[in-house]
């Protein structure tokens, strides 16, 4: 009932190291692996990959990590450790891509308009990479585009949600009869409203300062490689 996969397992260690990590030294810990702005001084391009070992707080590694064994170990008992990993690194690394995609647009809007106000878009980044801005930018521009740009300029990304989500549609793909548990409600119909919920709160600006737009990315990305895979009869075989 409580079994565990060896995939499984080395990512929960990793995970649970990286936090304890992160209790002792903060601040280095999300400077240098939490996943940065693409145009902020912290951001290295290695946090694709490293933001998915990091996490906000307690809670949001125990979900996370739930959601990885209740799932993930389903997955890698039919696919094999490396065809398990490479799945859960491809769907966490699309999830962050769409989540930056996401956040350049939002940032790309306010940087727009202010140089096409005359500012000078060095300026504007310079003084942001200080963590500062020009309260008279509030004046030339609506005070929306302001924060969002200053948010997503300041934001950084942590967690495994977006792997997590790839796991959670390819196993409502393979399974979809299966209940949940406590509540026994079948996975074809769970895991669909949790995704347009993401989806929701992702394009009404809901708050809670959470990716939804990793987790739709994860989800997407997911359900790619499950359907690829079921489609072509090489890519069904274990890889291990």
């Amino acid at each position: 009932m409580f079994r565990i996969t060896e995939g499984v397992k080395h990512l929960l260690i990793l995970n649970v190291l990286f936090f304890i990590a992160t209790s002792l030294y903060g601040d280095i810990m999300i400077e240098w692996f939490a996943l940065w702005f693409p145009k902020a001084e912290p951001f290295g391009w290695w946090q694709f990959v490293s933001h998915m070992f990091m996490h906000g707080g307690p809670d949001h590694i125990f979900f996370n990590m739930l959601a990885l064994w209740m799932f993930g170990t389903s997955l890698e008992m039919v696919w094999g450790k490396e065809k398990f990993l490479f799945f859960f690194f491809s769907a966490g690394i699309g999830a962050a891509l769409v989540q930056t995609g996401v956040n350049y647009y939002q940032f790309n809007q306010g940087i727009s308009a202010l140089v096409d106000a005359g500012v000078s878009e060095n300026e504007i980044i310079d003084l942001m990479s200080q963590g500062r801005y020009m309260p008279g930018w509030y004046d030339i521009i609506p005070g929306s585009l302001v924060e969002g740009m200053i948010s997503n300029y300041m934001t950084h990304l942590v967690g495994a949600s977006g792997a997590t989500s790839g796991i959670l549609a390819a196993f409502a793909f393979m399974y979809p009869e299966r209940e949940l548990f406590p509540i026994p409600i079948k996975v074809k119909f769970a895991i669909p409203i949790l995704f347009l919920g993401d989806l929701y709160y992702g394009l009404s600006g809901g708050g809670g300062n959470i990716a939804y737009f990793a987790h739709i990315g994860g989800a997407l990305f997911g359900l790619f490689m499950v359907w690829y895979w079921k489609k072509n009869q090489f890519n069904k075989n274990r890889w291990n």
